[in-house]
Formats: structure tokens, sequence, C-alpha cells
């Protein structure tokens, strides 16, 4: 996870054609092995579970 995150700071901001940018995140994906890709995906799941459980601030308006 941490080589993922540490990749992830490392990318620039690329303003492209939404069309490149997913060919290039797919062609990115099919690169990565079964381990890096399973790493991601509990990544994300992990972020997932984190958001639905973390308490939920409203403001106070009165």
């Amino acid at each position: 996870m941490k080589e993922y995150l540490s990749k992830k700071m490392e990318a620039k901001l690329n303003h492209d054609k939404p069309e490149k940018l997913e060919a290039k995140r797919i062609a990115e994906i099919k690169s990565l092995s079964y381990v890096e890709r399973l790493e991601r995906l509990m990544a994300i799941i992990e972020l997932s579970y984190t958001l639905k459980n973390a308490t939920k601030i409203y403001s106070l308006k009165k």
C-alpha cells in the first residue's frame, strides 16, 4: 500500500481528453501483477470501510 501511495504522490496532474486518460489507466492496470492489483483493491476497500464508519459531523444551524 505504501508503494501505491508513493507512486500516486509522484504522479503529475494530467489534463488530457478523458478517452486518452482512460486508455492510459487501463494500460497501467493491465501492466500490474495480480498481487499489485489485489493491494490496490484492498486499499480501496479499506478506505471505503473507513469512510462508511467515520463519525458524521453536521454543522449546527440555529
